[in-house]
């Protein structure tokens, strides 16, 4: 069984910046691909980024240059580091790690970006 803890969100202006984080546990016995999804209200969920067992990452269009994904292995963690926020940022995150075939999520963390 494996658990996803993430924290980090909450409510900034347009223009500022959150860093998300999400902490694995459980049987976690190597090192996996992780990332992050949202979701806005009446959307459907989105690949935000993404990083390899390596930290070779991927960004969506919308947030490349704005936001970076990066790891640390030793504490099963991954992070978003999100700036320049828009309003259309507005979401749940969701952080995701894929393991021997399955992908467990975490209860996802709202991001709301409004002056």
């Amino acid at each position: 069984q494996v658990q996803l803890v993430e924290s980090g969100g909450g409510l900034v202006q347009p223009g500022g910046s959150l860093r998300l984080s999400c902490a694995a546990s459980g049987s976690i016995f190597s090192i996996n691909p992780m990332g992050w999804y949202r979701q806005a209200p009446g959307k459907q969920r989105e690949l935000v980024a993404a990083i390899t067992t390596n930290s070779r990452t991927n960004y969506s269009d919308s947030v490349k240059g704005r936001f970076t994904i990066s790891r640390d292995n030793g504490k099963n963690t991954v992070y978003l580091q999100m700036n320049s926020l828009k309003p259309e940022d507005t979401a749940v995150y969701f952080c995701y790690l894929a393991h021997l075939g399955s992908l467990y999520w975490g209860q996802g963390t709202t991001v709301t970006v409004s002056s």
